[in-house]
C-alpha cells in the first residue's frame, strides 16, 4: 500500500505556536541524553585511543551511521518533513524507525520542530536561529552556541497539532514516536551485542558500546547540529531564499547531502539538495534506489523548471536582531 502526503505548507496559525512546556523531569533527560554521549566521546577519546579502538568497532560504527543518518535525512527531513516522495507502508515504519536510531528526539517533535524553522527561518520564532540575537561578535558566539546546542536546553514545546497533524494522524507513527525510548536504548546496545558476539568478548562489547554506540550517536548529534549553526552562518549562497542558508561543502559526505543548505531552503520539498555539479548528495542517490525498487513514488526531483526557477541572483536578506519569545 502506497501513503500520498501531501506537502506541508509550513503553517504559520491559527493553532499557537507553542504546546506548553517540558518539565522538570524532561528538562533533566534532556540534558543527560545530549550531554552523555559528548562526555562520554571525550573520555573514550583521552582513555583508550590508539588501542581501544579496532576494525571491528570502526565497521560498525560506520554501519550505524550510514543507516541511522539516513534516517534522519532520508526519514524524518525529506520525507516526513517536506514530503518530497511517497513511500509504501514498511519503507515508512522503516524511516520512521531508522531515524529513531539515531537518538535526536522522537519523530513528531523532531518534524514539528523543523517545520517551525522552515515557517519562521533565521526570524522570530525559529526554534534555531544564530540570528536572533544580533550581527556583534558576542551576538553571533551566543547565536552559534544557540543554534548549534543550546536550544534543545530551553523548555519551549513546539505545537504538534500545529506544525504535524498529518503524522499525528498516523496509528504507525504515534506507536514509533512513543517507542522512542527503545529505540535510544537499541542503537547503543545492538552494536555492543554486535560487536561482543563477533569479536567473541565481553571487550569487544565493551568497545563498541562505546565507538559505535556513544561515539557515533555524538559524532551523528554534532553534523546535524552544524547544520542548524554554520549553515547559517557560513558558506555559498547560489539561490535566493528569505533567510541566511548557505551550503557548506566540507560537511557533504558527514550529513549525507544536507549541508547544501541553501539549494534546500530555496525548494526544499525537493529530494535532491545537491542540485548543482559536483555537489554530492547521498541521501538523493539512495532515494533514487528506493524509487527503482519501487518503494519510493512521486519523487520531487529538480528539473529544469524547478532550477530555473531557483536561479536568479541570491540574496542575503537583512536579519534584524530580536530574541525569540514565542
Amino acid at each position: 500500500m502506497t501513503t500520498t502526503r501531501t506537502p506541508p505548507q509550513y503553517p504559520a496559525g491559527p493553532k499557537p505556536l507553542l504546546a506548553g512546556q517540558h518539565s522538570r523531569t524532561e528538562l533533566i533527560t534532556i540534558r543527560i541524553f545530549l550531554i552523555a554521549p559528548f562526555l562520554a566521546l571525550i573520555a573514550i577519546v583521552v582513555l583508550v585511543w590508539g588501542w581501544g579502538l579496532s576494525w571491528l568497532d570502526i565497521g560498525i560504527a560506520t554501519g550505524f551511521y550510514v543507516v541511522t543518518t539516513l534516517g534522519i535525512t532520508i526519514g524524518y527531513h525529506r520525507y516526513f518533513t517536506h514530503g518530497a516522495f511517497t513511500a509504501n507502508r514498511p519503507l515508512r515504519i522503516a524511516l520512521a524507525v531508522a531515524g529513531g536510531l539515531a537518538a535526536q528526539g522522537p519523530v513528531l517533535s523532531w518534524v514539528a520542530d523543523h517545520r517551525r524553522h522552515h515557517a519562521f527561518s533565521d526570524r522570530e520564532g525559529d526554534p534555531h536561529s544564530p540570528w536572533l540575537y544580533g550581527t556583534s561578535p558576542f551576538a553571533l558566539a551566543r547565536g552559534f552556541w544557540h543554534a548549534h546546542l543550546g536550544w534543545l536546553f530551553g523548555r519551549d514545546k513546539t505545537n504538534i497539532a500545529r506544525f504535524a497533524p498529518d503524522l499525528a494522524a498516523d496509528a504507525d507513527i504515534r506507536l514509533v514516536d512513543r517507542l522512542f525510548p527503545l529505540w535510544v536504548a537499541a542503537t547503543v546496545l545492538v552494536p555492543a551485542a554486535v560487536g561482543g558476539l563477533i569479536g567473541g568478548s565481553w571487550w569487544a562489547a565493551l568497545t563498541a558500546f562505546l565507538w559505535a554506540g556513544l561515539a557515533r550517536v555524538s559524532l551523528q548529534h554534532h553534523v546535524t547540529w552544524s547544520v542548524n549553526s554554520i549553515c547559517h552562518m557560513i558558506g555559498a549562497r547560489p539561490f535566493t531564499s528569505r533567510d541566511r542558508s548557505a551550503n557548506f561543502w566540507p560537511l557533504a559526505i558527514l550529513s549525507m547531502g544536507e549541508s547544501w543548505h541553501n539549494s534546500h531552503h530555496a525548494d526544499p520539498t525537493c529530494a535532491r539538495h545537491g542540485v548543482l555539479p559536483g555537489q554530492i548528495d547521498i541521501s538523493a542517490r539512495v532515494i533514487w534506489l528506493l524509487e527503482k525498487l519501487g518503494w519510493a513514488t512521486r519523487v520531487r526531483w529538480p528539473t529544469p523548471h524547478r532550477l530555473a526557477r531557483l536561479s536568479a541572483p541570491a540574496r542575503t536578506p537583512s536579519i534584524k536582531a530580536e530574541h525569540t519569545t514565542a
